[in-house]
């Protein structure tokens, strides 16, 4: 029995070591799948290091590449025209905007109230001082009138005998009196009356062009009722404003030319004849007049007119061309060219941009009054594309030379 125990015993120690066995497979499984991620990982950030070094190194060349070529690179220059600023004598032109008036004009109203029995005139015709052109029904007035000159007579008979009467002192003095002022009474009634029939034939008070009449044959007007416009025709004045500043540079005589473009290509020469006597305080301008001849009626009253004040006497101006002038708020500017050396030696052209007093213009070209010199080259086409200190270089070819002439749409 001993040994039969002794032999299981044994046999069950050989088969515990045994099922130990059965676990080792998989704790080796479990610590290999560990293992495996833990490479997995590692080889999937040192992926995403070395791709990130990758890409770090590149952009680190791209960048170090633009660096260096930054430090070579430059500008290009911007193409410009350019012409030189000299000098000229010619008289100043003071440009401004007018209107045309009539030296004489006026609405023609009746002053007295009745029927209209007549109308003498034609719309828009051409009437001379003193003709007839609206004639009021006055045959009330002229019958009070006979009726008056009636009375004024028997009046004046009356004074006369009362006059003799009064010789032989048959009657008192206080009748003659009486005569007297009876006869003073009738004789301002016959005058009334008959002012009244003058007021009744309305006439044209100086020469003109009437306009489009605003009545009717048989209408009833009452007393200040329009009735047409009448305008003198030659002259005309011209009214116009300039900035105070030019008040000196003006005096009464001056040359003074005008132009609409109701009549282009043609320019009305005239004298200025009034310089107003106080400037407008709102605007700082000084009012103008000017007398312009009108043979042919073609200037009208209320016309828009571009006017130009001559100079008497020519002066020397530095002039360029209009374009070269950047017009802004802050002041005008034109763009000037002047020659540097780059770090290598070379020489090339850059612009400096000068602000500018501009004087009267003339045709295509405008004078400098500051800011300026003649002989300095100046940019003439292109100077939008510019700032200061802006490398440039000259464009081949030349544009059409400007001119000196003026024209309407520039006054």
């Amino acid at each position: 029995m001993r040994e039969i125990e002794g032999k299981y015993n044994a046999t069950n120690e050989n088969l515990l070591p045994q099922a130990s066995h059965w676990g080792k497979p998989r704790q080796f499984h479990d610590s290999y799948k560990t293992l495996s991620m833990k490479k997995k990982f590692l080889l999937t950030f040192l992926g995403l290091l070395l791709l990130v070094a990758a890409i770090v190194g590149i952009k680190a060349w791209q960048i170090t590449d633009l660096i260096a070529a930054g430090k070579n690179f430059k500008v290009p220059p911007i193409s410009v025209q350019v012409t030189e600023a000299t000098t000229e004598n010619w008289a100043d032109h003071f440009d401004a905007v007018g209107t045309i008036e009539s030296v004489q004009g006026v609405t023609l109203a009746n002053e007295v109230a009745g029927k209209v029995e007549k109308i003498a005139f034609e719309s828009g015709s051409m009437v001379a001082a003193g003709d007839v052109l609206v004639i009021l029904d006055k045959a009330s007035e002229e019958a009070q009138l006979r009726s008056a000159m009636a009375a004024a007579e028997l009046a004046t008979l009356n004074l006369n005998r009362t006059r003799d009467l009064r010789k032989t002192s048959v009657i008192s003095q206080s009748e003659l009196d009486t005569a007297e002022s009876q006869h003073k009474n009738t004789a301002a009634r016959v005058e009334e009356l008959q002012w009244v029939l003058q007021k009744r034939t309305i006439k044209a008070p100086f020469s003109g062009r009437v306009g489009i009449r605003q009545i009717q044959e048989g209408q009833f007007l009452q007393a200040g009722a329009p009735i047409v416009s009448l305008q003198s025709i030659d002259p005309v004045y011209v009214n116009f404003s300039l900035p105070q500043q030019r008040l000196s540079d003006l005096s009464v005589g001056m040359k003074v030319q005008a132009s609409t473009d109701a009549l282009p290509g043609r320019t009305f020469d005239g004298l200025l004849t009034a310089i107003d006597a106080e400037v407008d305080a709102l605007t700082r301008n000084i009012r103008l007049q000017a007398t312009i001849p009108n043979k042919d009626g073609g200037l009208r009253p209320g016309m828009f007119a571009a006017v130009s004040a001559i100079a008497p006497e020519e002066k020397t101006h530095t002039i360029i061309p209009g374009m070269a002038v950047i017009f802004a708020a802050y002041g005008n500017s034109v763009f000037v060219l002047k020659e540097e050396t780059d770090k290598d030696g070379e020489p090339h052209l850059v612009c400096d941009q000068k602000f500018v007093r501009l004087g009267s213009r003339k045709g295509d070209f405008v004078s400098v009054e500051e800011g300026l010199q003649a002989g300095e080259k100046v940019v003439s086409a292109g100077a939008f594309k510019l700032h200061k200190g802006a490398a440039v270089v000259i464009a081949e070819g030349e544009r059409p030379a400007p001119s000196t002439t003026p024209h309407p749409p520039e006054k």
